[in-house]
């Protein structure tokens, strides 16, 4: 039995991440709507396969400026663009119910596998920055994959790693279509993160959660835990 985690907000608090780094660029967030509708789109083009990760980045640091009125040479996109990584490198954490949760999980015995849309040596930086690099059993990432969520490829990828049909394996993610439904799809069992408590029409073969403490409740088919006088989780 193991368990697929995405990275970016589902363990990684990248929103406030990202805010971090719009503010180094524009000494406050409240262009934040502006710059994750650009996120979006560039960032798509990205996991398609039409840009490189870096070009991305420029690409979207330019337009958002463009947007504000404010042409940027390359050589200040460029500057401009380090200077947002860093502060949002500065602000990289993982949500409080992560820990908590891999640590139950882990005593249950349970594996435990990556799956994130990203660039390949940029997200193996962040999980090792966060002290996750030691955590995942397999790290599978669409850049390395060639195939990006919700490809059942990419969790088809994570299945094999793992050495575990997909029926044995639960995938967890922030986004419903992407990684709980492309899960499903693909044979796995679907859970959707929704921290916020967005509105969704829930498909077949997803479970909804919103925090990551309610995962191993959820996982009602995998030993339980052993515990200590103390209540504290034997290794």
């Amino acid at each position: 039995m193991a368990v697929c985690l995405d990275i970016d907000d589902t363990l990684l608090d990248n929103e406030r991440a990202s805010r971090g780094g719009l503010r180094a660029l524009t000494g406050n967030d409240a262009a934040w709507p502006m710059w994750r509708r650009l996120t979006e789109h560039h960032y798509a083009r990205f996991v398609a396969g039409r840009v490189d990760y870096d070009t991305m980045r420029w690409e979207r640091t330019r337009a958002f400026f463009t947007a504000f009125g404010e042409r940027l040479g390359d050589e200040e996109v460029l500057a401009r663009e380090q200077m947002r990584m860093a502060a949002m490198q500065r602000c990289w954490s993982l949500f409080d119910d992560v820990l908590p949760c891999l640590e139950n999980l882990r005593a249950r015995g349970l594996r435990l596998a990556a799956v994130t849309n990203a660039a390949g040596e940029y997200q193996r930086r962040k999980i090792a920055a966060v002290g996750l690099g030691d955590v995942f059993d397999a790290i599978v990432i669409s850049e390395e994959a060639r195939v990006a969520k919700p490809d059942p490829r990419i969790f088809e990828t994570a299945c094999s790693a793992l050495g575990l049909p997909a029926e044995r394996v639960v995938h967890v993610g922030d986004r419903l279509d992407v990684d709980a439904g492309g899960a499903a799809r693909a044979g796995l069992r679907g859970v959707w993160l929704n921290r916020a408590g967005d509105a969704g029409t829930v498909p077949e073969g997803v479970s909804v959660i919103t925090s990551l403490s309610e995962l191993p409740e959820l996982m009602a088919w995998a030993p339980r835990p052993i515990l200590d006088e103390r209540g504290s989780l034997v290794r």
